[in-house]
């Protein structure tokens, strides 16, 4: 399966999701379930993935922690928020970046209809 393929996996899933909850969860509720439903389709997922910061030559483990990647190669990280922010954006872009990740999915569950929730990010 290509990057797309999987991609459109994540997608459908992520709807799947928010037709089942809608919005007003916490994000921890909106994870485990895209966690559930993605593993389900038969898609290698790990959750909350350290992801530790290399900064010259030292590794810090820093905390930071990816919430979903799915085949070792597509970054979701999840929220549950009025609205997405240029913050989010940065946050999984630099997720991206330290990753060695090139596609990300940012997914704001807390929106009326999840279309307009959904951001895809390429480094």
């Amino acid at each position: 399966m290509n990057k797309e393929e999987v991609f459109k996996r994540i997608l459908d899933c992520s709807f799947q999701v928010h037709n089942a909850l809608g919005p007003g969860l916490l994000e921890s509720a909106y994870e485990e379930c895209l966690y559930y439903e993605l593993t389900q389709s038969g898609l290698k997922v790990e959750k909350q993935k350290a992801l530790p910061l290399v900064y010259k030559e030292v590794k810090l483990e820093t905390g930071y922690r990816i919430d979903l990647i799915v085949e070792n190669s597509i970054i979701i990280e999840i929220k549950s928020v009025e609205s997405l922010t240029d913050i989010h954006l940065a946050q999984i872009l630099t997720y991206l970046k330290l990753s060695n990740c090139k596609l990300g999915l940012l997914v704001n569950f807390n929106v009326r209809h999840l279309k307009d929730g959904i951001k895809r990010v390429i480094l």
